[in-house]
């Protein structure tokens, strides 16, 4: 027997207001709500409130999972948030949150910035801080509010994202193998990541950090060849770039990571990729082969909530019986960076989901 990092259970959280596909349609005359449905796979997206932050909504989500009784504050020896949108450039927003949540004092605590990839970076780390004996249960939140970097009228990135967090509870757990490192059996794993640092500018807020500070120039909002008005303090994405890319990474991470699991795509029960939109997805399950009854896609109310994206349809593909306990799911993440990452996970028998009904 040995002991290995399994996930228990996953909250999460979106925030009470919506930008609809009729608002849209309202700022971009050319467009249709059917428009931005049949293009992107999404009639409307979460947005957080002007006053409401990440580690709000990371906080909302971990007490989703107090309040349902899947673990209390005190079973907590850390805490792991990840986020590109901190309350403060220091602290780290796992210690304002661990405060909030009244967790322990002997619980460790730190943020690690990271996009579209985040949650597959976070399930390696935590794995590792569980199967190292360090921590028994962790608290994996990720939370974005991408909102509060876009320009109301940026055509290419209002319409795509959204804000949300997800909390997952990871737990250490007893597991029948000749090996820790057997990958038949571990709950978790095996990993595959890659980074193209190349591409950072594709998906960039250019402004506000000390590579370049703020400053009357860089608040300026100018209007770019594509009909999109941004200044550098605002979210600038590259969409073709980014397909592209997506394009070329993650088919072979999916063959990869078959390869160093021992497995077929026959054995994969359900297949969640990072929710970036509705043609991307569909361009990458056709050319990875997927079968579309075991591809997940829950962007219709989500929008792309960046790392809290996998989580949140984990717990939808669950609610929707696509995902069964103990079968082996594939995760990939791939975005900003340019990052990407891919494990297998199988959920318990006892998995725990909870929704807060969005």
């Amino acid at each position: 027997m040995y002991n290995l990092a399994e996930i228990s259970s996953i909250s999460f959280y979106l925030p009470d207001g919506w930008l609809d596909n009729s608002e849209l349609a309202s700022c971009f005359p050319d467009w249709t709500e059917e428009k931005i449905v049949r293009k992107l796979g999404i009639s409307r997206r979460p947005i957080a409130a002007q006053d409401e932050t990440a580690s709000d909504l990371g906080v909302k989500a971990a007490e989703l999972l107090f309040d349902a009784g899947v673990c209390k504050p005190d079973d907590i020896d850390h805490i792991v948030f990840c986020t590109q949108s901190p309350d403060y450039f220091l602290p780290s927003t796992a210690c304002v949150m661990h405060e909030r949540l009244g967790l322990p004092k002997s619980a460790g605590a730190f943020d690690f910035n990271l996009g579209c990839s985040g949650y597959i970076y976070g399930l390696s780390i935590c794995k590792g801080l569980i199967e190292t004996g360090v921590a028994d249960k962790i608290l994996f939140i990720t939370s974005e509010t991408y909102s509060k970097y876009i320009n109301p009228q940026d055509r290419s990135s209002r319409p795509l994202f959204g804000d949300g967090a997800a909390c997952t509870l990871l737990t250490r757990a007893e597991v029948a193998g000749n090996s820790c490192n057997d990958n038949s059996n571990s709950p978790i794993g095996p990993f595959v990541f890659g980074t193209d640092g190349s591409g950072a500018d594709l998906l960039i807020v250019q402004a506000g950090g000390h590579r370049l500070p703020k400053s009357a120039a860089t608040s300026e909002a100018v209007l770019d060849h594509k009909g999109s008005i941004r200044s550098q303090e605002q979210l600038l994405m590259h969409g073709p770039g980014i397909f592209s890319f997506a394009i070329e990474r993650v088919p072979p991470t999916v063959e990869e990571l078959l390869v160093k699991s021992g497995k077929a795509k026959s054995d994969i029960g359900c297949f969640i990729f990072h929710q970036a939109n509705k043609y991307m997805l569909q361009r990458l399950r056709e050319l990875c082969g997927i079968d579309e009854s075991k591809y997940f896609n829950n962007m219709l109310t989500r929008g792309n909530t960046v790392s809290s994206s996998i989580p949140i349809a984990i717990v939808d593909a669950w609610n929707a019986e696509m995902l069964r306990p103990e079968e082996f799911v594939m995760l990939i993440g791939f975005g900003v960076g340019l990052s990407w990452g891919g494990t297998i996970i199988k959920l318990p028998k006892n998995f725990t989901p909870v929704n807060n009904n969005q």
